[in-house]
């Protein structure tokens, strides 16, 4: 009797791993894409997976599924460790129903995500799936539910992860779309609420899968993709890599690294680096690199909304989030996109106690009607209340341009930020110096008889006057003028002064930023 049962654990468990069988597996291959388990054996450490629920199987007995019956019924759960570190993870195994989302499955994932929170450990789930399992009806829609509340729970607690690497569509896209990071894979992976048939029936657009809701569509028209990989595996490697300079939750500090770049090293080439022009560009990742800890810069939401550039680097080995405006962009103006994008990762770095610094060079918001209609006031306003909310340590550097509403936003002295510095060529000013002295001088330019040579003289006055970061030293707005070569050693002087900072806000429920 017990050597039967034996056997039968072998069976059972040789048919879990088995999933749809060796001819799905390889159309997976074929396709381009990994197998579950082999996804999940290259996300975590080697040899730390534990499956849980491996035996699960579904209890629908409708439309003949009672004769189509596999353990762990599609989905593959459990825990184990990257960089040594505890994480959850769950993945959809295509080649069984297509991935589909069952009653039972659904309750593998929320098992999961119910050990995380109870653990302080983060969730990376590996999406797969040709959504809701339609025998079940309303079961399986259930099942989402429960996820989404879940994901929703869990936010700002442990860090979620949902790697898209196949069809993500209708009601399982918002799963992914309430976790931190959303990665996906170039030419495999796709999300949409509703297809390309749907949206011909309907709206009579032509469009493809890969149009509507392919990697690159999302990672730089949408937003919703923070990470773009060339394949499954490039996809994972990125995920540890993200992984390193995250906490376990939101009670851990970020792990932190020796650091061997010298925490006083001075660079003489940032002296040169921003142009003395304020309209002449230049590539704000090249200061980036040159301040933080060897170089390393991991930029979040790459190719959307490059007028800004977020991301994690270290400095003196402690994770630290980077806001930076992108003059080689749009002039590095703030509009809709940028100011949501910054907001969102303002946010997230609040929630992990991860410092921000902030790199300014802004003009301002950018104009138009279409930023107007589009409601560039409210968006806009997602990143200034980011900013005043956040209460971890705010360190801001002026790099040069710094002008009206958009000073106030980008990490300013009155949002609670902790040290301001600038560079001596830090513009600080309502507008930039001829805007203003059409302003100021208007009569007397009216009646110039040389207008030009009037209007440079009165540009050079009000350069002379505002257009520098002193007035703002003096009323203690910026805290040092410094020499951009000292950036990297002031910067982490100011973090080690703020490693112990605690702030707070009003006792509320919670605010309500203007989305």
């Amino acid at each position: 009797m017990a050597m039967n049962r034996w056997e039968e654990v072998r069976r059972r468990h040789a048919a879990a791993e088995a999933g749809g069988g060796e001819e799905r597996r390889k159309r997976q291959h074929a396709e381009g894409k990994l197998s579950a388990r082999e996804r999940i054996e290259l996300l975590l450490d080697e040899g730390t997976f534990e499956e849980l629920d491996k035996l699960v199987r579904h209890r629908c007995r409708d439309f003949g599924m009672e004769e189509q019956v596999i353990d762990g019924d599609g989905f593959v759960t459990g825990y184990g460790y990257i960089h040594g570190r505890l994480a959850y993870v769950f993945a959809q195994d295509f080649t069984v129903f297509g991935g589909s989302l069952s009653e039972t499955n659904a309750k593998k994932i929320c098992k999961v995500m119910d050990l995380a929170l109870k653990n302080g450990a983060p969730v990376i789930g590996l999406n797969d799936s040709g959504g809701a399992r339609i025998q079940e009806g309303v079961l399986s829609l259930g099942g989402y539910a429960d996820i989404f509340l879940r994901n929703t729970l869990a936010s700002g607690v442990v860090p979620q992860i949902s790697a898209i690497l196949g069809p993500c569509a209708g009601g399982a896209v918002y799963s992914p779309a309430i976790t931190d990071f959303v990665f996906m894979v170039d030419q495999t992976s796709y999300m949409f609420v509703t297809g390309p048939d749907v949206i011909k029936t309907v709206t009579h657009e032509d469009v493809t899968k890969e149009q509507l809701g392919g990697a690159m569509t999302h990672s730089s028209r949408s937003g919703v993709a923070q990470f773009m990989a060339g394949d499954d595996r490039h996809c994972l490697q990125m995920i540890r890599r993200l992984m390193s300079f995250l906490p376990q939750n939101n009670r851990d500090l970020p792990p932190r690294v020796e650091c061997s770049d010298p925490v006083d090293r001075m660079d003489e080439a940032l002296d040169t680096l921003v142009p003395e022009e304020s309209n002449v560009p230049y590539d704000i990742k090249d200061i980036i690199h040159r301040i933080v800890d060897d170089g390393d810069f991991l930029e979040v939401h790459e190719h959307y909304a490059k007028n800004i550039v977020v991301g994690f680097s270290r400095m003196d080995g402690r994770t630290v989030g980077i806001v930076a405006n992108q003059p080689a962009h749009l002039a590095g103006c703030l509009d809709i996109d940028s100011s949501t994008k910054g907001a969102r990762f303002v946010r997230f770095c609040d929630a992990f106690s991860i410092p921000i610094l902030t790199l300014e060079d802004v003009p301002g918001f950018l104009p138009g009607t279409a930023q107007e209609f589009g409601g560039i006031i409210r968006h806009g306003a997602k990143l200034l209340y980011a900013y005043a909310e956040a209460t971890v340590p705010k360190i801001t550097v002026i790099a040069r341009k710094a002008y009206g509403g958009a000073y106030c936003v980008m990490g300013s002295k009155h949002l609670r930020c902790d040290i301001n510095f600038a560079y001596p060529a830090a513009e600080i000013a309502v507008m930039g110096a001829e805007g203003a002295a059409n302003i100021i001088y208007r009569r007397e330019l009216n009646g110039a008889s040389d207008k030009q040579a009037l209007l440079a003289e009165k540009v050079a006055e009000y350069k002379d006057r505002f257009a520098n970061p002193f007035i703002a030293a003096e009323h203690g707005f910026v805290d040092d003028v410094i020499e951009p070569r000292e950036t990297r050693p002031r910067v982490i002087q100011a973090l080690r002064m703020l490693e112990n900072k605690v702030d707070s806000s009003p006792k509320k429920k919670h605010g309500n930023i203007p989305l």
